[in-house]
């Protein structure tokens, strides 16, 4: 019998699979043909530790010496940047992530192409980085394969049962014996908690939509941070050469293999040209990902106090790569009855027994 049959192969079902595999055999199933196919393989990669709520900014800030170690940290630097009229929501986010305010003069020797018209205020983090994603996911399967477990991926799950010592996990014809079940299915987390006969937790996908665009103007954005409006109505980010540019959207969608929606990529990627003096004259490639919320918007880790047998390592939102480290170690703290290192207060604010 299996000790931890995990459910996803997203960064959460890896991270939780590779802390867990030191302390018994892990099998992990995946339903596509690759690790990281759907929210995680569309991340933003950024670590931003004052990002997030407070349970999840104690997360980012516990995962950090995870990140420095493993070398999946390098420059990005953040940047916010707001119109007239944004005065209070600029100064209200300078305040909770503290931000350094620059001038907007600062602010366009940084990215050249910001709009002296357009853009009023700026502030500047560069404690901000970039993550490397994919070495990520690699070194958590590595870590599972390491210890004699198994990532599969093209393994969708067919039928759940409960048993006495146990699960019964029938995927792609295979039936698997568990005695923990890891449920890491991101937008389906509630999907596969109903097959289970689980209550479910109130996971909701929301899709976000992404555009690649060509260098504007042809710049060396090699320097250039990442930058945010105020009140997150489109972001955007260098990558290999390119810029990514995204309408920040949070549309509520059935779970699905996503894409981007054309109207709201026009209407976010106006938004973005109105701080730009550069305009966009061609999009390369678009698509879009889902991010899961848990009713509280706040992540849902450990075992489910209904029957702990059937362990949670969902509702990671936007934050899934940079709580990864402290997220995985408190679902294997949890499942393993060891003592977490978190406050009692962050592990609360957790635990799945918040939400029942």
């Amino acid at each position: 019998m299996i000790d931890f049959l995990v459910i996803g192969g997203g960064i959460a079902g890896l991270s939780a699979g590779a802390r867990l595999a030191p302390h018994g055999e892990v099998v992990l199933l995946e339903k596509e043909d690759g690790l990281g196919y759907h929210a995680s393989g569309r991340s933003a990669a950024l670590y931003e530790a004052q990002y997030g709520k407070a349970s999840t900014i104690a997360l980012n800030l516990a995962s950090r010496t995870f990140h420095q170690e493993g070398g999946y940290l390098s420059p990005r630097g953040l940047m916010v940047v707001g119109k007239a009229g944004d005065e209070a929501g600029f100064r209200q986010e300078v305040a909770d992530a503290g931000l350094n305010v620059i001038s907007v003069d600062e602010a366009i020797a940084m990215v050249p192409i910001l709009n002296p018209e357009t853009v009023a205020y700026a502030a500047w983090h560069e404690d901000a980085m970039d993550l490397d994603t994919d070495r990520m996911l690699q070194d958590f399967a590595r870590d599972i394969r390491s210890h004699g477990g198994q990532v599969l991926p093209k393994t969708p799950v067919e039928a759940i049962a409960r048993t006495p010592d146990g699960w019964e996990v029938t995927a792609n014809g295979t039936t698997y014996a568990a005695r923990r079940l890891v449920n890491a299915a991101g937008p389906w987390a509630d999907t596969i908690a109903e097959m289970a006969g689980m209550p479910k937790i109130g996971i909701v996908p929301h899709r976000r939509s992404m555009a690649r665009i060509p260098a504007p103007g042809g710049h060396d954005m090699t320097g250039w941070p990442m930058i945010f409006s105020v009140g997150e109505t489109w972001y955007c980010k260098p990558d290999a050469g390119k810029l990514l540019v995204s309408p920040a959207e949070e549309d509520a969608m059935e779970p699905h293999d996503a894409w981007a929606d054309d109207m709201v990529l026009a209407e976010g990627l106006a938004r973005y040209e109105e701080m730009m003096t550069e305009p966009v004259t061609r999009l390369e490639t678009s698509w879009a990902g889902l991010r899961s919320f848990a009713p509280d918007r706040q992540l849902v880790l450990g075992p489910d106090p209904v029957d702990p047998a059937f362990v949670w390592s969902a509702g990671q939102g936007g934050y899934g790569f940079q709580t990864a480290p402290a997220a995985s170690q408190l679902v294997a703290d949890l499942t393993l009855g060891q003592p977490p290192a978190l406050a009692d207060d962050i592990v609360a604010a957790l635990r799945p027994d918040r939400l029942r």
